[in-house]
């Protein structure tokens, strides 16, 4: 049998339920396994020498882990974040699927690259979110963090703009990569944008996955905003891990089977 894992400080059951789901589908002896490691480094070098083929990482680890690893895909190298770890033969070689996923959403829902764009949070997802929107061709972006080392060297390697805080400030799209409204955490319930932002706003995404319907997506909802959530990131970014571990792609009606399995806990 064959094992892939995820690490998180705050483990889900989004990706096993998708992962083992379609293992099932596909006939495939193959497991996956949430785990919250104890020491990232240690977790590592058990992927390593258990010979665990694929590791996705998630919250907070997604740029410490890259001193650990031996090869960056350049999909990883550029944006200095990891999300899937795939090891051949003791290889551990990374990537960033979360970067393919934020490219397509904002693809498949025509938001224009004209809108003005709020980003709040300045970590690993903040990362690819980022250079999504740069790649995509959006020119009007500000990065909202409250570490300016972290915030101001993010915008600017982007050529974008940073501020500590909202301040009152509104866009056409505004985007959380925050931990805000997470399931488990302590702002579970808590708004990632106050009301007059979304109230402002034409589309809110919010990369937040569990639950799928954070306090932001209800309220811009509520709104009669667009929405983009996290579980549609969770998905995508979940596929493509799938095929970087299996060599395998599912088609459309397995992926949307192993969705639907996943949203139904």
């Amino acid at each position: 049998m064959t094992l892939c894992i995820s690490l998180s400080a705050r483990p889900s059951n989004n990706g096993t339920r998708f992962h083992n789901h379609l293992y099932d589908q596909l006939d495939l002896n193959w497991i996956y396994k949430a785990f919250a490691p104890a020491d990232l480094a240690q977790a590592i070098a058990g992927v390593r020498g258990l010979g665990i083929r694929g590791c996705a990482v998630s919250m907070p680890y997604k740029e410490d882990v890259m001193a650990l690893v031996d090869e960056l895909d350049p999909s990883a190298k550029a944006i200095d974040s990891v999300n899937t770890i795939v090891n051949t033969d003791g290889h551990l070689k990374a990537y960033n699927t979360d970067y393919t996923a934020i490219e397509q959403l904002l693809a498949s829902n025509a938001v224009p690259t004209d809108y003005s764009v709020l980003v709040q949070g300045a970590g690993g997802m903040a990362k690819a979110t980022v250079a999504a929107l740069r790649d995509a061709g959006f020119t009007d972006v500000t990065v909202i963090a409250r570490n300016e080392d972290t915030g101001r060297a993010l915008a600017e390697q982007y050529g974008f703009q940073w501020r500590a805080t909202l301040d009152g400030g509104t866009a056409d799209l505004i985007i959380n990569v925050t931990p805000i409204g997470m399931a488990g955490g302590p702002e579970v319930d808590s708004l990632s944008f106050p009301e007059a932002a979304i109230a402002a706003a034409k589309v809110v995404f919010d990369v937040v996955a569990l639950p799928a319907e954070t306090p932001l997506i209800k309220a811009a909802r509520a709104a009669g905003k667009q929405v983009i959530t996290g579980a549609e990131v969770a998905t995508i970014q979940a596929l493509e891990q799938f095929v970087l571990y299996t060599g395998v792609r599912p088609t459309d009606e397995q992926v949307q089977a192993a969705e639907d399995f996943m949203r139904a806990q």
